[in-house]
């Protein structure tokens, strides 16, 4: 430590005394900057000893933090995630539930502007579809009645052929008028 200077008497007044009170005085301030140089020195001198290793335990202490910090975050980047996917549900519902809003005022308008137009509706198609079938059925439930008649129909033609035979023996005979209508 740095020494104190102690202090004298008053002295006579006399020129020596003030010369060796300066020379003390000089030693000391001297004395004083020798040992702090050497403090600071000291001081180096040890920093540069133990730099390295509170360099190494400062390098320790970072990784340390940083894998904090990397967890913390992961589990925040989680937690985002799954509020974001949670509101793109969300939004996407609500875009699909437009969707078919817009879909259905379209097919709306679209239907009422094919009816001004006259164009049948697939309703009508389907009714026509089935009158057609219904009359096919009927028409080859009629086909298959008139089959077995076609056997008397065979006979009456060769009874027709008898009589148009005696026909043209026979003069030709006088046409019938007929009346005829008048539009009133």
């Amino acid at each position: 430590m740095v020494k104190k200077m102690k202090s004298t008497k008053a002295a006579p007044e006399g020129a020596g005394t003030r010369n060796a009170q300066g020379s003390h005085l000089a030693a000391s301030v001297k004395e004083s900057a020798q040992q702090i140089w050497l403090a600071g020195m000291g001081a180096f001198s040890k920093a540069q000893e133990e730099g390295t290793k509170v360099f190494e335990a400062l390098v320790k202490e970072g990784q340390s933090l940083q894998k904090k910090t990397q967890g913390m975050a992961e589990e925040k980047l989680g937690e985002v995630t799954g509020k974001m996917s949670a509101m793109a549900e969300t939004v996407t519902a609500k875009a699909g539930q437009n969707w078919d809003k817009l879909e259905s005022i379209f097919e709306q308008r679209t239907a009422k502007a094919m009816s001004k137009l006259g164009v049948p509706t697939a309703k009508d198609v389907q009714a026509l579809t089935e009158r057609v079938d219904a009359l096919a059925a009927a028409v080859a439930r009629m086909g298959k009645a008139a089959k077995p008649a076609a056997a008397p129909a065979k006979a009456a033609k060769s009874a027709r052929t008898a009589r148009t035979a005696k026909a043209e023996t026979m003069p030709p005979a006088k046409p019938v008028r007929r009346a005829r209508k008048t539009a009133a």
